[in-house]
């Protein structure tokens, strides 16, 4: 079971996450969506497609922009389409 933790929290467990470039996707029935916070931050990879953020919200403390997803994928990443992974301090293991 893999599971990323941040300021005590789990985010996201899961035994069925995809490995890409050594992030961990989890699939969004497995992260808890009550402490991710809509984020307007974009970014593009040019192999995956145009990445969406959230910002995580644990106790009052906000880590902005530590999780992404992307909504769309190009074809050769249909496999991580709407999963979401986590960086910027997010414990994942």
């Amino acid at each position: 079971m893999v599971e990323a933790r941040w300021n005590g929290a789990v985010i996201a467990r899961s035994d069925e996450t995809v490995v890409v470039e050594g992030n961990h996707y989890f699939p969004p029935e497995a992260v808890d969506q009550s402490l991710l916070r809509p984020s307007d931050t974009h970014t593009t990879c040019p192999w995956k497609g145009l990445a969406s953020y959230y910002s995580i919200e644990v106790d009052g403390q906000t880590n902005k922009d530590a999780a992404w997803y992307y909504p769309e994928t190009k074809p050769k990443a249909d496999n991580i389409r709407g999963r979401l992974a986590f960086w910027k301090g997010v414990e994942v293991s």
